[in-house]
């Protein structure tokens, strides 16, 4: 008896440039170039579209690459050269924005409560709004949420005894407990699906601008890199710890706003997240820095990392909503802005 392969997606199209780094680098994956030329980014802005864009189109090669581009790629000499300059200019910038503490203890106290006064995107979508922005931040969130847990699963041979054995449960249950049809990737897609979005593999890059695309580069930086495992960890734990309450939002938004059906992915955050929140600070950071208290310093800039980071993609949505105007680079179709 035959085997029946179960359907694959093919892979995504290389995703248009926004300035010249990415438009160099483009040009050279998609053979429109024999070369790609020195990185010129003295005057790049390290947290704007051309950079990340760029990064994004880096990383991506480590993940499930892009129509018509070979994989030898990934480790292309020239391209690495390229992407170890972006990676420079972008940690320079982060650490410029962190505080360069070693109080780990410090660095998470601040997640585990939150304020009566805090007004966030989850706490705006559940109490006032509309279709058309729930959309836009779900489009948002596409880019990480459907390759969910990926970028941490590179941390893992990086590790060492509890902590190893602590974070590979948690990602076990980011990928479904060994089902396929329960992988968080997976809840993501048929959310947006069920709410009429399209579930496709980056079929938003061109949509979503640099503050999303920063947040999803930095865990993939920081996974790719062994001498950045106590950043990863400490973005990981931070991410967990904030999961579980602005997952329980949205999902009162979805409900409130017509989509309850299809909150599955967040009402599982809800439960998995308020979890892996002690197992991540408990066994994973708590076991890393036991074993190398040296790492310390880097668990913190991880957490406080990812805070700058959301931060920016916070105040981009708000700021934009509050004008009435697309988050996005440019309107869904389902929008009702122009």
């Amino acid at each position: 008896m035959t085997a029946v392969r179960p359907p694959t997606s093919a892979p995504a199209a290389l995703p248009q440039p926004r300035g010249p780094v990415s438009a160099a680098l483009l040009a050279a994956l998609s053979g429109r170039s024999d070369q790609l030329p020195a990185p010129q980014l003295a005057d790049c802005d390290p947290l704007g579209d051309d950079v990340q864009l760029a990064l994004y189109t880096c990383y991506e090669l480590h993940y499930q690459g892009f129509a018509g581009v070979s994989p030898d790629w990934e480790w292309d000499l020239d391209l690495l050269r390229l992407r170890t300059a972006l990676e420079e200019v972008f940690l320079a910038a982060l650490r410029e924005a962190t505080s360069g503490s070693a109080d780990v203890d410090a660095a998470l106290a601040p997640l585990l409560v939150e304020s009566a006064d805090e007004h966030g995107v989850s706490h705006h979508l559940r109490d006032e709004g509309t279709v058309w922005q729930l959309l836009e931040f779900l489009v948002h969130r596409s880019l990480y949420h459907l390759k969910e847990a990926d970028p941490h699963a590179w941390v893992i041979p990086r590790l060492q005894g509890k902590a190893k054995a602590a974070l590979v449960a948690v990602e076990f249950d980011e990928f479904g407990g060994g089902r396929a049809d329960r992988m968080h990737s997976k809840l993501f897609a048929d959310m947006m699906a069920g709410v009429g979005l399209d579930p496709g593999y980056l079929h938003y890059l061109d949509d979503v601008p640099a503050p999303a695309l920063a947040t999803v580069n930095l865990m993939s930086m920081l996974g790719l890199h062994r001498s950045l495992r106590g950043a990863l960890v400490g973005h990981f734990a931070a991410a967990e710890i904030t999961t579980a309450p602005s997952a329980r939002r949205m999902a009162q938004a979805m409900e409130r706003l017509g989509f309850g059906e299809h909150a599955f992915f967040y009402t599982e955050h809800v439960e998995a997240d308020a979890v892996h929140e002690q197992v991540m600070r408990h066994d994973v950071v708590g076991d890393l820095i036991t074993r190398e208290p040296e790492l310390a310093r880097d668990v913190v800039f991880g957490i406080e990392a990812t805070g700058v980071l959301e931060d920016r993609l916070t105040d981009h949505l708000m700021v934009a909503w509050r004008e009435n105007r697309t988050s996005l680079r440019r309107p869904l179709p389902q929008s009702p802005l122009p």
